[in-house]
């Protein structure tokens, strides 16, 4: 636990530290075999032309902790966009301390202010010390209603090889 920490943009130089974090992240989710991204393909996605996402970077002790990768979803019903939280990790050893909240915290500031109307992101069900975590703390709602679908590489290329009149791409 720690109250002395700082949370703050991420900037391209970080783009290592992200991908160490998304690798901590990934092992603690036991899904370490999944993570394909490399520093360039973060780079490219985050501070490339486009940019795609933007992170928050936790720090305590001068070393990060924690992260929050985050990016607008347009919602058809509000007609608008919201903010999806693609990842929010935080280090075990510093949990407990209020870098999570104050995470949260931070990105319910950057909703506010862009006029989000919400805030989603997933949770593992097997994750109860977060799902506790994010009603307990946050006041979140979970969604029983929807499950999620998933297409991956192989199915995306099967299903546009069935395009039968083409966009213009």
């Amino acid at each position: 636990m720690t109250a002395d920490y700082t949370i703050r943009f991420a900037t391209k130089s970080d783009v290592g530290t992200i991908l160490q974090l998304i690798r901590e992240l990934a092992e603690y989710e036991k899904l370490g075999h999944e993570v394909v991204a490399t520093e360039k393909i973060l780079n490219k996605t985050m501070f490339g032309r486009r940019k795609y996402g933007e992170c928050l970077i936790a720090e305590a002790d001068g070393k990060p902790v924690g992260f929050a990768l985050f990016y607008p979803r347009v919602s058809t019903f509000h007609g608008k966009p919201y903010m999806w939280v693609e990842d929010i990790f935080v280090k075990p050893q510093y949990r407990g301390g209020g870098i999570g909240a104050e995470l949260f915290a931070q990105l319910s500031q950057i909703a506010q202010k862009r006029d989000y109307p919400r805030i989603e992101w997933w949770v593992l069900d097997w994750n109860k010390a977060s799902t506790e975590f994010y009603h307990r703390t946050l006041k979140a709602v979970p969604q029983t209603d929807w499950t999620v679908q998933r297409m991956d590489r192989p199915q995306i290329v099967e299903m546009a090889a069935k395009v039968t009149r083409p966009l213009k791409l």
